[in-house]
């Protein structure tokens, strides 16, 4: 019987001690890695994504959000809370109403980017 090698691996252990020093001062530490990954997580909601992909293009009151999603606005106010918390999205209050926007540029910049890769050739 024939043993598979498989192709992710080496199949010889030679360590390069400069690469493993360069490789270890660009590694990022366990908390910051933690907290992309939260950000990732919450990146990973297709609800999410839909209303990163409004808010990227203008500012919407809860109201407006669950009716362009079609969801009710109980559920909107749901994802937001959770977006609001990984500071994905950020609100203020005229009156009655409370209107939505992205946190910041970042993340209208990682949508975007995230974006272009699925459309890329």
């Amino acid at each position: 019987m024939t043993k598979i090698q498989p192709t992710d691996r080496c199949t010889e252990t030679i360590i390069d001690e400069d690469k493993v020093k360069q490789a270890q001062q660009a590694l990022l530490n366990g908390l910051t890695a933690t907290y992309l990954a939260d950000v990732f997580k919450a990146l990973a909601d297709p609800t999410r994504i839909r209303i990163i992909s409004i808010l990227a293009h203008t500012e919407l009151c809860v109201c407006d959000l669950a009716a362009t999603l079609g969801m009710t606005q109980s559920a909107v106010s749901h994802q937001l809370r959770l977006m609001r918390q990984m500071r994905l999205v950020k609100n203020r209050k005229d009156g009655r109403m409370v209107y939505y926007t992205l946190d910041d540029e970042h993340i209208h910049d990682l949508f975007r980017r995230g974006l272009e890769h699925i459309e890329h050739d």
